[in-house]
């Protein structure tokens, strides 16, 4: 595969996802070692996924359980070399916790204290302790899930008596707009939120924001963790 159009394309996206987040990141003061960058494969072909594992990416994240858990797997026949860190960015429904815990080294999307409640439960139940994002509806649209920033706060209180669960900060997604002012906004919410929230016990370090139309305006307000599929693998599905 090393000479093969699809690693040359996948290779081309890589190294240009990598210098817009270089950029935005010396914009904003910052290295670009402090922001994650997270190969959203939602719609990737399995060849491209291997391809820019092969190319050394690490970091991929699935909207589905099922084929987070499916590609886990696949991936550690596949290439037992180059273990991966798969990230759970989608919806979680409280029926597929128990099957997504063991493959998922970071789950973003906790929209809900039933939800919290439920992974450290079943964390607990598997011996293990389930790093997660908790989701935070900024924009306050109705299509979006995720704690209210007032819910927030009380979900933060509580969660200091769950011992199976380590709160690594916040996720959030911004309006679909062409108003660079109002996604910044969102992103800046969110940034303001931590601040706010953090104490020593849980200084809520990370910040999921971003995607391939907008990341680079979320790493210029502080985004840790960029989530970025079609800007990766543009290109890549006749390639395949």
């Amino acid at each position: 595969m090393s000479d093969s159009p699809l690693l040359q394309r996948l290779s081309a996206n890589l190294e240009s996802v990598r210098s817009r987040i270089e950029s935005a990141a010396a914009r904003s003061g910052r290295v670009s070692a402090a922001v994650q960058l997270v190969a959203v494969t939602k719609y990737a072909p399995w060849p491209a996924v291997l391809g820019l594992i092969a190319l050394g990416h690490r970091v991929f994240g699935e909207n589905r359980p099922q084929q987070l858990t499916e590609r886990a797997a696949l991936v550690l026949a596949e290439t037992p070399q180059s273990p991966v860190d798969w990230h759970l960015i989608g919806q979680l429904q409280r029926n597929k916790v128990r099957a997504v815990l063991p493959s998922a080294a970071l789950i973003h999307s906790i929209d809900s204290w039933r939800l919290l409640e439920r992974v450290d439960q079943l964390a607990a139940e598997l011996a293990l302790t389930s790093q997660v994002l908790l989701q935070v509806n900024i924009s306050g649209e109705d299509s979006k899930g995720g704690f209210s920033p007032d819910e927030l706060k009380t979900c933060l209180t509580q969660a200091a008596a769950l011992k199976h669960v380590d709160i690594r900060g916040l996720m959030t997604m911004a309006p679909l707009t062409e108003e660079e002012a109002v996604v910044r906004g969102v992103f800046r919410g969110l940034r303001e939120l931590r601040d706010n929230a953090a104490t020593s016990a849980m200084p809520l370090a990370e910040l999921s924001m971003g995607m391939s139309g907008d990341f680079e305006i979320a790493i210029e307000e502080g985004a840790t963790l960029v989530r970025v599929g079609s800007a990766l693998f543009d290109g890549c599905e006749t390639l395949s």
